[in-house]
């Protein structure tokens, strides 16, 4: 056989089990939770008939567990935020499916479109808030399975925390 590459496999790579990765059942990298929480979004009958909007309370409902993480649900009618908050000692992916909601944070202010996706780091802290007139929808997953979401208080100034 003549090749233009210096590179040549002998034989046939797929008679080479342990040079294969194995599909994995879950999720194990944060890309992978990203890409979880992207399919999850992408097949609406997963989810869009669960959605419950509550003029009293955030709804929330959790919608999968796997070895060591948690996929949830939640729905967020005008005006309705999380306080300022962290997640303990998990990570997270934040995926917003319908709407728009606000993410403060200590630097600054964005705004999250349906398909926009915010991954985060245990010790993340920020607020996020339904601004808008229109309900809107977001699905979470933690890892590991959120146990903890201290709140925390902070001065705003002009609609941002800043340190104290």
């Amino acid at each position: 056989m003549n090749s233009d590459s210096d590179l040549q496999i002998a034989g046939d790579i797929l008679e080479v089990p342990h040079l294969l990765q194995a599909p994995r059942e879950h999720p194990a990298t944060v890309a992978e939770f990203a890409g979880l929480a992207r399919s999850v979004a992408a097949d609406r009958s997963q989810w869009e008939h669960l959605v419950k909007y509550d003029a009293t309370t955030r709804w929330y409902h959790r919608l999968r567990t796997g070895p060591g993480y948690e996929v949830w649900l939640l729905s967020w009618v005008p005006g309705q935020g999380s306080g300022l908050h962290g997640h303990g000692r998990s990570s997270g992916v934040l995926t917003v499916l319908e709407g728009t909601l606000t993410e403060r944070t200590e630097r600054g202010t964005r705004a999250l479109a349906a398909g926009a996706q915010r991954v985060f780091a245990p010790g993340y802290v920020h607020e996020v808030v339904n601004d808008s007139l229109d309900p809107a929808v977001s699905l979470h997953v933690y890892f590991p399975g959120l146990t903890e979401m201290p709140m925390h208080t902070a001065p705003y100034c002009e609609g941002r925390p800043v340190s104290a």
